[in-house]
């Protein structure tokens, strides 16, 4: 309950003894769900994937059992009144929903006319439902943009708009299913102070489903719940979740500054306040933390290996007039692991298509082992350098895990015994041997995401270049990608991360190229971008909670701060 919550008051939304197993499943996805949410509160759902979260957030908006089928038991009740018996149109007079992907929920020409769409429906008098449009996305700051096409907004923009969407009938309950999902990370900070902001003005009621903890962190909630395999396992605040063993029990991701305070032996209490860094008292442990910090080693310098990827002052456009790229010049050697970072629409997917030779560039040159490869075909080059998508499922098109992997080498007609020895190998490599007679259809969506690096690292390619390869990935799964990801690079392959998440940056990849409107603003070692106030900026990317805790405890040179903690954490690891 909030701490300002009448004792005697009534939930808004209670669930009691509620069970639910969809018809296509064995087991319940919920079990025994007693849970109250009382009006005005602001509620954090987290757990892994699988666990039954946002099956949780269905049951409260309606699309179970309207559009989910399945079995109940037990009760939910949304103004006291049973969920039951009403209607998805009904309950969406209660409660809006804000999913995860934006351009899904999308129903307008203009960001005006989605808003409306709601209003439309229930024949609001024109006059009247302009002035409620505006009305709301002023709260949004959208009211610029009312006459422009959803799809030419930003991330953020898109998100505003569907919130506005749903606030515009005036609900009492907002529900966010994965709100950061697909959000660079400055456009993702300011989602969360948008959600917070209209939380604090109009008091309704908020539960966002989310498994990038910290981030949400980044504003204050009133309570979290943690489920894990269909129950809810702790239902508290902030300091307390992040002071116990819950969260590293369950494979969610604390906050890094919560496991920095550990390295450095801090004993993480409710009393020094840890739910959130603005609420962090380092008081009595600003010497252990800077003990710790100077203590740290930095690793011995690596020999620099040969160039294996080269562009030379490379600009492209896709029409001629608008430049895409502008006078791009970087030198990738073999075995880096590199991240190319930047936000949405700053070229990062335009730069892995002229490498691949997807598209040719208007001016420069890019070289591999400083030979020029302009004439190079596109099945040439993916002999070279390959290229995995974020959904494994763009990239499938064999129903059995073996003859996907195959694919590539019987199109380039090789021997069918030197593809049975290839493809053995790589799916040893890829933790896929034991399925290999296995019909794609029966994995999980990490395993796919293996199976399409499996099918490119049989053609060998000496490069591999991977689009947001934790995206969608709890804490669990993130990690067992990336630590594969490791191990195909100590085989030395090259690898370069196009990605938003700024923890991958840190953890995994020494070195970070930023794009931003086209052109490289910085390519240094990834402690550096996320303690650089100008690259943060004009990036949208944000800083670390590394950079405040250092600050907190009185260390005036945070880039080493952040670098140290990156050289333990490797240390531990063995990487």
């Amino acid at each position: 309950m909030s701490p300002n919550q009448p004792a005697n008051s009534q939930p808004l939304i209670e669930f009691k003894d509620f069970t639910f197993q969809y018809f296509s499943q064995s087991e319940p996805t919920l079990y025994d769900i007693n849970l109250k949410i009382y009006k005005g509160e602001k509620i954090l759902i987290v757990g892994p994937s699988g666990s039954g979260k946002s099956t949780l957030g269905n049951c409260l908006n309606g699309l179970i059992p309207f559009s989910y089928k399945g079995e109940i038991s037990g009760s939910l009740t949304i103004n006291g009144e049973p969920t039951i018996s009403k209607d998805i149109f009904e309950l969406s007079k209660s409660i809006g929903t804000v999913l995860q992907d934006s351009d899904g929920q999308f129903v307008g020409l203009t960001a005006g006319e989605d808003i409306a769409f709601a209003l439309e429906n229930d024949n609001m008098p024109q006059k009247e439902m302009h002035a409620q449009v505006r009305k709301v996305a002023e709260m949004v700051d959208m009211h610029n943009w009312l006459t422009s096409s959803p799809f030419e907004l930003s991330g953020g923009q898109k998100q505003r708009t569907s919130l506005a969407g749903v606030m515009v009938n005036d609900v009492d309950i907002l529900l966010f299913d994965e709100p950061l999902a697909n959000l660079d990370p400055a456009t993702g900070k300011t989602a969360i102070e948008i959600i917070d902001s209209i939380h604090q003005e109009s008091g309704k009621t908020v539960v966002i489903i989310e498994h990038r903890l910290e981030d949400v962190l980044h504003r204050f909630v009133d309570r979290i719940l943690v489920i894990r395999e269909g129950r809810i396992i702790a239902d508290m605040d902030a300091h307390a979740l992040v002071s116990s063993e819950i969260l590293i029990e369950t494979g969610i991701r604390e906050p890094l500054y919560v496991t920095a305070l550990k390295y450095a032996g801090v004993k993480v209490t409710k009393d020094i306040t840890p739910g959130y860094i603005t609420t962090l008292n380092t008081g009595l442990s600003k010497k252990t933390i800077t003990d710790w910090h100077n203590s740290i080693q930095p690793p011995e310098p690596q020999k620099e290996k040969p160039s294996v990827i080269k562009m030379d002052d490379v600009s492209f456009s896709y029409d001629g007039i608008r430049p895409v790229l502008q006078d791009i010049s970087f030198d990738i050697h073999e075995g880096e692991m590199v991240s190319l970072v930047g936000k949405n629409g700053a070229g990062k997917s335009t730069l892995s298509k002229l490498l691949c030779g997807f598209e040719k560039e208007d001016q420069g040159k890019i070289s591999y082992r400083g030979e020029d490869i302009k004439d190079k075909s596109i099945k040439e080059r993916a002999e070279i350098i390959g290229v995995v998508l974020q959904n494994p499922n763009q990239m499938i098109s064999k129903p059995m895990i073996f003859d996907e992997v195959a694919l590539g080498l019987r199109f380039r007609e090789i021997p069918e015994e030197e593809i049975n020895q290839r493809v053995e190998k790589v799916l040893e490599i890829c933790g896929l041997a034991p399925f290999r007679e296995w019909p794609i259809s029966a994995l999980s969506y990490g395993q796919k995401k293996r199976v399409t690096i499996a099918s490119i690292l049989a053609i060998g390619p000496e490069i591999l270049i991977l689009d947001e390869p934790t995206a969608g990935q709890d804490f669990r799964h993130y990690t067992e990608i990336m630590e594969f990801l490791v191990e195909i690079n100590k085989s030395g392959v090259t690898i370069i991360l196009i990605t938003h998440d700024m923890h991958l940056m840190l953890e995994y990849t020494p070195r970070a190229i930023v794009l931003s409107n086209g052109r490289i603003i910085a390519d240094t070692a990834a402690s550096v971008v996320l303690t650089d106030a100008d690259v943060i900026k004009e990036a949208n990317l944000k800083e670390t909670s590394l950079f405040h805790l250092a600050q907190m405890a009185g260390i005036s040179d945070e880039t080493r701060f952040v670098q140290r903690f990156i050289d333990y954490e490797r240390r531990l690891k063995n990487r």
